[in-house]
């Protein structure tokens, strides 16, 4: 019996053939399977990628495989080539001859091309020889080469969804029709996902092949996300395969390779997500900016288990470079701002300490101290730039602590002119002594005085104020006896100046001693001889001087009374002969 074969049972014959390599065939995935047939043989082509590597013993023996096990036809011979997508020549073929009962048998020319085409009976392989019918030529056909050609370049293209054109018919025994059509569906019912087209795993191999690349082109987040996400359904997808299908094992390997890559891919795609975040962030607080440096290191730690080999490497070493960047920038803005705010700490640590010292100041050196501690706050807090998170916290300490700087300046001045007032009394005073045991009465007074006065001036809120205070009274009786003194020395002074005058008249007619308590006055005999002469001619021609004489000696005694009573002293008056002539006591 001779029926046509459409080209959808050739379609049909290319799809178990697909399906059973995809099952065989750990990389059959990248596997394109077509059928035609051509003088009298049925040509199957199977073709691949460039980058894969086939062992092509396998594939044919699965091909002579499921030609077997379809149906029984009389011997027929099947040519099968390999071939890479895009070449025109396939690099390997075989030839398989069926030698069973049964058989292909047809012939016609093909459609619309105009290209002759013949088609043959097909008989299974017995079942005592399954293989020995599979002959493998490497590119050549039996015994002797072949001049170069395409076996498929009007063979129509099976893959598309509606063919180009219509085979025309060919004579096939009835058998072809029951197995082809009756036998392939019993086979492909048995086996989930096999019937059909099984668009998962095919959806799944092919997004396998194409992710790398997909994967290596990627230059954005929005297009990771996109090829992540359509990893993940391909991958979901996969889960309508039950466990008890022959494809079970093939989907959960394909789940397995498509979910690491989805999951390689969400890895990358948060890192810069974190980066996007970081980026975005604009604080200078401390926290904030740990909070940016935290969000660095996540964007960073993962693209740097990404290796060499990866094909996310490319798009992740451009961005490695700009996020670390960011991250030591960040640690830079970091370890200033965490300067700064340790300055600020401290300083108001040392304002503490500042305003205990003076509480507890009680010299001029300490209360220095107590300035300089403020002028070192002050000068820490003015150093804290304005780009700085504690910069407002310092301004309104400065606005406390820049009064107290000055207070303690003013305190430390006053507290200083004090210190020199004290102890230039002090100095003065010791002047004055030194004055006093050399009896220069006048500039123990003077310098008695002006040591009273400085201390005086020491200001009552100076810690020497109290002992300034001591110093008045002593300083002040010192004075007083000094000058006592000083009215001493003075009125001996004047007294000899009287005495001087008064014993010196033309001739020297006394001399003199004085000390604190008496005068002494000794007449001179140059006198005593002048009033001697006078007393013995009381007429001579000199008689007016006699008379002089002898007024004078009372004039003198009145004269030295006077100056007796002046200088509250005693008085002796003594002749040339040391008798005495007149004395005046202070009692009168």
């Amino acid at each position: 019996m001779k029926v046509a074969v459409q080209q959808e049972d050739l379609q049909l014959l290319a799809k178990t053939l697909q399906e059973q390599l995809l099952v065989e065939v750990s990389t059959s995935e990248v596997f394109e399977v077509q059928c035609a047939v051509n003088k009298d043989r049925l040509m199957i082509l199977t073709q691949h990628t460039s980058d894969v590597i086939v062992d092509a013993q396998l594939i044919f023996a699965v091909i002579e495989e499921v030609l077997q096990s379809l149906a029984p036809y009389k011997e027929q011979r099947v040519q099968c080539f390999l071939r890479v997508f895009g070449e025109q020549l396939p690099y390997a073929k075989c030839f398989l001859a069926l030698k069973q009962t049964g058989g292909w048998g047809a012939g016609g020319d093909q459609g619309a091309g105009g290209d002759k085409g013949a088609g043959g009976d097909k008989g299974a392989k017995s079942s005592s020889s399954p293989s020995s019918s599979l002959t493998y030529f490497p590119s050549i056909d039996e015994t002797k080469e072949e001049e170069p050609f395409d076996p498929f370049a009007d063979a129509p293209n099976l893959s598309a969804s509606k063919p180009a054109f219509q085979v025309k018919p060919i004579l096939l025994g009835a058998a072809l029709i029951g197995i082809v059509v009756l036998g392939g569906s019993t086979y492909l019912l048995t086996r989930p996902c096999v019937m059909s087209e099984c668009k998962e795993i095919q959806n799944a191999e092919q997004l396998k092949t194409k992710s790398p690349q997909l994967m290596r082109r990627a230059s954005s987040e929005k297009e990771l996300v996109a090829v992540q996400q359509q990893l993940a359904a391909t991958s979901a997808a996969l889960n309508v395969i039950p466990s008890w299908s022959p494809r079970y094992q093939v989907s959960e390997e394909l789940k397995a390779s498509l979910s690491g890559r989805a999951e390689k891919i969400n890895l990358v795609i948060k890192a810069l997500q974190s980066a996007s975040l970081a980026a975005q962030k604009v604080g200078y607080s401390l926290e904030e900016l740990q909070a940016r440096q935290h969000l660095w290191r996540q964007a960073i730690g993962p693209l740097e288990t990404i290796s060499s080999s990866s094909e996310l490497y490319g798009l992740v070493q451009g961005k490695l470079l700009s996020y670390r960047v960011r991250l030591h920038a960040v640690n830079q803005q970091i370890f200033i701002e965490e300067k700064w705010l340790k300055k600020l700490t401290a300083a108001k640590a040392v304002a503490n300490a500042a305003e205990n010292q003076e509480t507890t100041a009680k010299s001029l050196n300490e209360l220095q101290k107590v300035q300089f501690t403020w002028l070192v706050v002050v000068n820490a807090l003015n150093t804290i730039p304005q780009t700085s998170a504690g910069y407002q916290e310092a301004q309104k300490l400065l606005i406390d602590y820049k009064p107290k700087l000055v207070a303690a300046r003013d305190r430390a001045t006053k507290e200083g002119f004090a210190v020199k007032t004290y102890q230039q009394a002090v100095s003065t005073a010791n002047q004055a002594k030194v004055y006093q045991q050399q009896k220069q009465w006048q500039a123990a007074a003077t310098y008695w005085d002006q040591a009273l006065q400085t201390a005086k001036k020491v200001s009552q809120d100076s810690l020497y104020y109290t002992q300034a205070q001591s110093l008045i009274e002593p300083y002040s009786v010192a004075l007083k006896q000094a000058q006592e003194k000083l009215q001493v020395v003075s009125s001996l002074q004047q007294t000899r100046t009287d005495l001087d005058k008064t014993c010196i008249n033309r001739i020297r007619i006394c001399t003199f001693s004085i000390d604190n308590t008496i005068i002494i006055v000794r007449l001179t005999s140059e006198y005593n001889q002048l009033r001697q002469n006078n007393l013995g001619n009381p007429y001579s021609k000199n008689s007016d001087t006699a008379v002089d004489v002898t007024n004078h000696l009372q004039i003198l005694r009145e004269a030295l009374a006077v100056i007796s009573d002046n200088a509250n002293l005693s008085l002796f008056l003594y002749d040339s002969q040391g008798q005495v002539i007149y004395t005046r006591t202070l009692a009168g």
